[in-house]
């Protein structure tokens, strides 16, 4: 068949147009009757605190992950170098998720905890200061900016309905005391999201400010999260090929 017979004949050209939408209809769709067997079951993995999910909202917003990935592939060199490769349950919770598809810095999947809160900062504020070779820009505004968190509950709110377990009435406060513990599930619970961001930025102090709540705060306190939820060493790899 020619490109001429197809582009003179309209109803053939509308019949293969249907044939192709549907074949990847298909392809995108059928796999999300499946998609609860191919994400691990792990205990750890929880919602974004209201600080958290802030400091994610910044991470986009600056650009982070057009130059950053949170996804380590399943090959021997990135696990050498970054750790274990990531999994679909890490990600859950991430509306949209952060895997992004380029490397022009190291991946970040698993940079929580991996250095202290002040070389963050330090290294946020002046890259070169602490990796001379680095080409990535300055942020000195992140520590110069006061963290607006009036509309976090919002934020919440607007991830709950995706699918995010964030607390509203009771019952779903008492599902997260059962899931996560009473410490988490006071984080998760919208209605007090204001108070518990205060409590979490006072108490850990990510930015070395303590009478000030920067949006610095946010972003290491999300970057302090990234990969530090599940404990691989509770499981062997052979519990994680099944899901694959």
């Amino acid at each position: 068949m020619r490109h001429e017979q197809i582009e003179t004949n309209s109803a053939l050209m509308l019949v293969l147009i249907l044939l192709v939408i549907s074949i990847g209809g298909l392809v995108e769709i059928v796999p999300l009757f499946y998609i609860n067997e191919t994400i691990e079951k792990v205990d750890g993995v929880r919602p974004y605190t209201p600080l958290e999910i802030r400091g994610r909202d910044i991470y986009v917003r600056e650009g982070c992950y057009l130059c950053h990935s949170q996804q380590i592939r399943p090959f021997r060199d990135e696990w050498l170098r970054y750790g274990h490769y990531s999994l679909a349950a890490e990600s859950q919770y991430d509306h949209p998720f952060q895997w992004g598809s380029k490397r022009t810095g190291p991946d970040l999947a698993r940079l929580g905890g991996k250095y202290s809160n002040h070389w963050h900062v330090q290294h946020l504020v002046a890259p070169r200061s602490v990796v001379p070779q680095s080409i990535m820009p300055n942020y000195p505004w992140l520590l110069d900016s006061d963290l607006d968190y009036t509309d976090v509950d919002g934020r919440m709110r607007a991830l709950r309905v995706t699918g995010v377990p964030y607390s509203v009435t009771q019952a779903e406060y008492d599902a997260n005391v059962q899931k996560y513990g009473q410490a988490i599930a006071d984080q998760l619970d919208i209605t007090k999201a204001q108070d518990s961001l205060l409590k979490q930025a006072r108490e850990k102090d990510f930015d070395g400010l303590p009478g000030r709540i920067t949006e610095m705060e946010a972003l290491v306190a999300y970057l302090q999260v990234l990969g530090t939820m599940v404990d691989f060493t509770q499981y062997n790899e052979g519990y994680f090929v099944e899901f694959r």
